[in-house]
Protein backbone atom coordinates (compact mmCIF):
# COMPACT_ATOMS: atom_id res chain seq x y z
CA UNK A 1 0.00 0.00 0.00
CA UNK A 2 2.53 2.40 1.08
CA UNK A 3 4.16 2.25 -2.72
CA UNK A 4 0.85 2.93 -4.28
CA UNK A 5 0.75 6.27 -1.71
CA UNK A 6 4.19 6.68 -3.11
CA UNK A 7 3.20 6.72 -7.09
CA UNK A 8 0.74 9.23 -6.77
CA UNK A 9 3.18 11.47 -4.53
CA UNK A 10 5.14 11.66 -7.70
CA UNK A 11 2.23 11.92 -9.96
CA UNK A 12 1.74 15.39 -8.05
CA UNK A 13 5.34 16.44 -9.01
CA UNK A 14 4.77 15.29 -12.80
CA UNK A 15 1.36 17.47 -13.28
CA UNK A 16 3.44 20.32 -11.18
CA UNK A 17 6.34 20.21 -13.97
CA UNK A 18 3.63 20.16 -16.74
CA UNK A 19 1.76 23.47 -15.42
CA UNK A 20 4.85 24.97 -15.35
CA UNK A 21 5.46 24.18 -18.22
CA UNK A 22 2.30 25.25 -19.52
CA UNK A 23 2.61 28.34 -17.25
CA UNK A 24 6.00 28.90 -19.44
CA UNK A 25 4.11 28.34 -23.14
CA UNK A 26 1.49 30.74 -22.01
CA UNK A 27 3.35 33.74 -20.44
CA UNK A 28 3.19 35.99 -23.34
CA UNK A 29 -0.21 34.82 -25.55
CA UNK A 30 -2.44 34.39 -22.39
CA UNK A 31 -1.27 35.92 -19.06
CA UNK A 32 -4.63 35.29 -16.96
CA UNK A 33 -4.09 31.15 -18.16
CA UNK A 34 -0.51 31.80 -17.31
CA UNK A 35 -1.45 32.91 -13.77
CA UNK A 36 -4.23 30.15 -13.08
CA UNK A 37 -1.39 27.04 -14.30
CA UNK A 38 1.33 28.69 -11.85
CA UNK A 39 -1.86 28.85 -9.14
CA UNK A 40 -2.16 24.67 -10.40
CA UNK A 41 1.56 24.27 -10.25
CA UNK A 42 1.90 25.54 -6.33
CA UNK A 43 -1.10 23.39 -5.23
CA UNK A 44 0.40 20.32 -6.73
CA UNK A 45 3.64 20.63 -4.96
CA UNK A 46 1.63 21.37 -2.03
CA UNK A 47 -0.18 18.41 -2.63
CA UNK A 48 2.89 16.68 -2.65
CA UNK A 49 4.62 17.72 0.66
CA UNK A 50 1.18 17.39 2.56
CA UNK A 51 0.83 13.38 1.00
CA UNK A 52 4.47 13.16 1.52
CA UNK A 53 4.32 14.01 5.19
CA UNK A 54 1.10 11.93 5.92
CA UNK A 55 2.46 8.70 4.45
CA UNK A 56 5.41 9.17 6.69
CA UNK A 57 3.68 9.58 9.94
CA UNK A 58 0.97 6.72 8.43
CA UNK A 59 4.56 4.59 8.20
CA UNK A 60 5.65 5.80 11.66
CA UNK A 61 2.65 4.93 12.94
CA UNK A 62 2.29 1.32 11.67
Amino acid sequence: MQKIWKVFEIGYLIIAVVFIIETILNWNSNRERAYLMLVFSVLAVFMYFFRKHFRKKNKNRN
